[in-house]
């Protein structure tokens, strides 16, 4: 696929490009009530020092120098997942800032050759920074590679292959994937105590996923705990996961803990232990990420957490690496980037529920977040 580029925009007789419209008009102030981020921006005084002396300059353009309208590639594993959906607000809201493009694009399915197919494109259509969710170990590792030869920055985001130093990629930006699997272990022993758990997972291998629950596995080990556990396929569409999830119970009653390490599978678990009651009797259930109805079903008490690992910042940390790595030269960017962990219960679920935010993909809207009452 070919690479857009800035179309010149007419203003008081100069054609300018698409970026230092951005820039102008965010100078006006227009920006500020639009980008999440301005809002806790902290200005200087104006000392004239900006570039001819003037005045009224923000940090939305800052004292950056014009660049090229760099275009950035996101290669994703399930395109249309809506897990994904805040991490494209990230994208984009990165991008008003800093006035570049993207692409989004990959498999909706976690098809590894369309992703590497898509990967090529990239490089051969000149993309000025490419963005990849490392879910193999080693298909992905000859193009970046070949990318970062060619100039092309290349960081991981959300899945990182088999971790530091086992790909060329500059910078992982995700969550610690084997770690939070560590904690979600430690939850379920805490949670449990002893007698059989399953652990659901959408695509068993992929490295997006697959950490979490090599990490749980781990915990329960080392915990010593009396605890039985299985892993269980579920594959990677909702109506699937909650079909295989609702079949795993109806063939094993005697379950204590169901556990999921994906967003649809998670999803899936909530639905089902609000369809059979399964809290009221006992069962222990958690899981990853934020979609709507798992919130919903943590708030109702159906289920008892789910791990929040920040989808948003991993669009939006990617353009400002990349970013940062063209304007420097290379001398600057690229940074290890652990977008985190945080157990979302009934306890706090209600800062989710009552601010619905680009940064959880639940809304559109840009505006300042007040704190939950």
């Amino acid at each position: 696929m070919g690479y857009r580029r800035a179309e010149a925009s007419q203003l008081g007789g100069k054609r300018l490009s698409r970026r230092e419209m951005l820039r102008r008009t965010a100078m006006t102030g227009a920006l500020a009530g639009a980008v999440p981020l301005l809002a806790a921006c902290d200005q200087p005084e104006d000392t004239g020092a900006a570039s001819g002396g003037s005045s009224g300059a923000t940090a939305a353009g800052g004292l950056f120098p014009d660049t090229p309208e760099y275009n950035f590639v996101f290669i994703n594993h399930v395109t249309t997942n809506p897990f994904f959906v805040p991490t494209q607000y990230g994208i984009e809201d990165a991008e008003a800032l800093l006035g570049t493009t993207h692409q989004w694009t990959g498999s909706e399915a976690a098809d590894v050759q369309e992703m590497v197919d898509s990967l090529n494109t990239a490089i051969s259509g000149g993309a000025d920074g490419i963005a990849v969710a490392v879910v193999d170990p080693q298909a992905f590792n000859d193009p970046m590679q070949e990318a970062i030869d060619g100039g092309i920055p290349v960081v991981s985001y959300n899945a990182d292959g088999e971790g530091l130093g086992t790909n060329p990629r500059l910078a992982y930006i995700g969550q610690d994937l084997f770690g939070s699997g560590v904690e979600m272990g430690n939850r379920i022993v805490e949670l449990v105590g002893e007698g059989p758990v399953v652990l659901f997972i959408a695509t068993p291998g992929q490295l997006n996923i697959q950490p979490r629950i090599d990490g749980a596995v781990q915990a329960i080990k080392d915990s010593g705990a009396n605890i039985e556990f299985e892993q269980i396929t579920t594959g990677a569409e909702l109506p699937e996961e909650l079909s295989k999830i609702e079949s795993y119970y109806n063939g094993n009653k005697d379950v204590k803990g169901m556990f999921a390490v994906d967003a649809g599978s998670t999803q899936g678990v909530a639905q089902t232990m609000e369809k059979f009651g399964l809290a009221e009797q006992g069962v222990k259930a958690g899981g990853y990420d934020l979609l709507p109805m798992t919130l919903e079903l943590i708030d109702a008490g159906h289920m008892d957490f789910t791990i929040d690992q920040q989808p948003y910042l991993q669009g939006f940390y990617p353009v400002f690496q990349m970013f940062l790595y063209k304007l420097s030269g290379g001398l600057s960017g690229p940074a290890e980037t652990n977008t985190g962990l945080l157990f979302v219960t009934k306890e706090n679920v209600a800062g989710y529920l009552e601010n619905a935010s680009r940064f959880e993909g639940d809304s559109e809207e840009q505006k300042i977040i007040e704190p939950a009452s």
